[in-house]
């Protein structure tokens, strides 16, 4: 786990289907991918993407072809990240707007941890809602809390225990100043910190290069996104917003 640097939800559900802050992240947060066990669109913030509801009347899918624009390189971030294979990713777990049935206030992240989703909660009567991948850690705390500070390209920086169950990480340990940011980095593009009670939860959501493990449970790590949809929540979120892991 880090030591520094959503099924229905709600009282009608959402409807078809959202340490220190400078210096080096310590994180267990680990990209290992082994598996374990309508109408037209409308803007969100500052991207475009398919809003779907349920129900009789619902929308037609959206063409891959816009997926495949929300999903492509991004080839002025820090790191230039590459387009991704959304052939690779179920579609059920590809960004969209749902309408939202819940009493989360705007502004809440909520984590489903039973259906691999993370709902941004908007402010009229929808949410964004993403496809994550969920390793042991991601399961391991539930509740609410806040999101006390987001960061861009950070540093990996291994614990010790994990670093004793896999002596080569050595290398990025705290002593050696961690993992640089990059694109194989396992926190991705951005992570998001949890607090409870002024308190680090060791939970995060953070961005992941191996984009195929969207939507299942892999050995290791917290909430992982796709670096494409990490950046587009990071911009939407604001630091001490609230959030729900269930």
């Amino acid at each position: 786990m880090h030591k520094e640097r959503t099924d229905r939800i709600g009282r009608r559900g959402f409807l078809a289907g959202g340490a220190a802050v400078a210096g080096i992240a310590l994180t267990g947060c680990a990209s290992v991918s082994e598996d374990a066990g309508g109408q037209p669109q409308r803007r969100f913030g500052e991207m475009r993407f398919p809003r779907f509801r349920g129900g009789a009347g619902a929308a037609a899918a959206p063409s891959k072809r816009q997926y495949q624009q929300i999903y492509g390189a991004l080839p002025d971030e820090e790191f230039p990240i590459p387009a991704i294979d959304i052939d690779k990713v179920p579609e059920q777990f590809w960004r969209r707007e749902v309408a939202y049935g819940g009493r989360e206030a705007p502004g809440t992240v909520v984590v489903d941890t039973s259906s691999f989703y993370l709902y941004h909660v908007g402010d009229d009567g929808t949410a964004v809602r993403y496809g994550v991948g969920l390793g042991r850690e991601g399961f391991a705390w539930s509740g609410r809390a806040v999101i006390a500070w987001k960061r861009k390209w950070p540093t990996w920086t291994p614990p010790d225990e994990m670093i004793a169950r896999q002596p080569e990480l050595e290398k990025y340990s705290a002593r050696n100043g961690g993992k640089p940011p990059g694109l194989d980095n396992p926190l991705g593009a951005r992570a998001l910190y949890i607090h409870q009670n002024g308190v680090d939860t060791l939970y995060r959501i953070h961005g992941t290069p191996e984009y195929w493990t969207i939507g299942k449970a892999v050995s290791s790590g917290c909430v992982r996104m796709m670096n494409q949809d990490v950046i587009h929540l990071y911009e939407h979120v604001r630091n001490g917003a609230p959030i729900l892991v269930r």
